[in-house]
C-alpha cells in the first residue's frame, strides 16, 4: 500500500511538470516527421524513436528540419538530441526498451507521439509500464495520410494491457538494455549504402540525393 501511494504521488507530480522527453513509436514515417518539426522548434528536448523507419530515412527527415532551424534560429544541430532504438519489435517492446533509457535521462513527463488509431492501446500500455516507475505519459496523436500499419481491436488492446501489467511487475527487478541505441548526429550514412531498405514515400526522401557526394 505504501508503494502504491508513493507511485500515485510521483505520477501526480510528474503529470504537472513540463514535458521533459519525447517518445516516438515506430510504425509510420509521419510520426518521425512530426517529431522532426517538434525538434526544430525545441532543439533541447530529448527524443527517443523506438523501432522507427530505416536510420537513413530518419536522418534525412531530421536533417531537413535541422537545416531550417540552424539557418533561421542559429541553433545547434537538434539531431544531437535524437536517439534511435532498434531493438523493439512490438508496442510492448517499445516500452520495455524505452523505460531504462527514459529513467537514465531523468525524465518524468513524457510526450508520446503515435498515430491516432494506435493511441488508445499505446497510451494505456505505456501508462501501465512507465507509470509503475513514476513516469507520466501524455499522448499526442499524429495525423496520418492513408492508413498506418497498426491494426487495432478491443481484444488486442486488452491483451496488451494485461501483458503490460505483468511487465510492470517484472520491470521492478529487471529492464533490458538495447545494444542498438544510436544518437542521430553520430549516424554514418556510408554504412548504409549497400544495405537493402526503403523509405516510406510520404517522407519524400530521395535515396540518390541522400547518398550523393557533398
Amino acid at each position: 500500500m505504501g508503494l502504491l501511494l508513493h507511485r500515485s504521488i510521483q505520477l501526480y507530480q510528474a503529470a504537472h511538470q513540463p514535458i521533459d522527453a519525447v517518445l516516438v513509436l515506430g510504425g509510420s514515417i509521419r510520426r518521425e516527421m512530426a517529431a522532426a518539426e517538434l525538434a526544430r522548434d525545441n532543439s533541447q528536448l530529448p527524443i527517443l524513436i523506438s523501432a522507427g523507419s530505416p536510420v537513413p530515412c530518419v536522418w534525412a527527415i531530421f536533417e531537413r528540419e535541422a537545416s531550417a532551424s540552424m539557418t533561421e534560429l542559429g541553433d545547434a544541430d537538434p539531431k544531437s538530441k535524437i536517439w534511435l532504438e532498434s531493438c523493439a519489435t512490438s508496442t510492448l517492446g517499445n516500452y520495455r526498451f524505452s523505460l531504462p533509457i527514459m529513467k537514465s535521462w531523468g525524465a518524468h513527463h513524457i510526450q508520446l507521439m503515435t498515430s491516432g488509431t494506435h493511441q488508445l492501446r499505446a497510451t494505456g500500455l505505456g501508462r501501465i509500464i512507465l507509470g509503475s516507475h513514476g513516469l507520466w505519459l501524455s499522448p499526442t496523436p499524429v495525423a496520418e495520410t492513408g492508413r498506418p500499419g497498426n491494426q487495432e481491436s478491443r481484444l488486442k488492446t486488452l491483451l496488451d494491457w494485461s501483458r503490460g501489467l505483468a511487465w510492470a511487475l517484472i520491470s521492478q527487478l529487471y529492464s533490458p538494455e538495447c545494444e542498438g541505441l544510436v544518437r542521430l548526429d553520430q549516424v554514418v550514412l556510408e554504412d548504409w549504402v549497400d544495405r537493402d531498405f526503403e523509405c516510406e514515400h510520404q517522407g519524400q526522401v530521395e535515396l540518390p540525393d541522400l547518398f550523393a557526394e557533398p
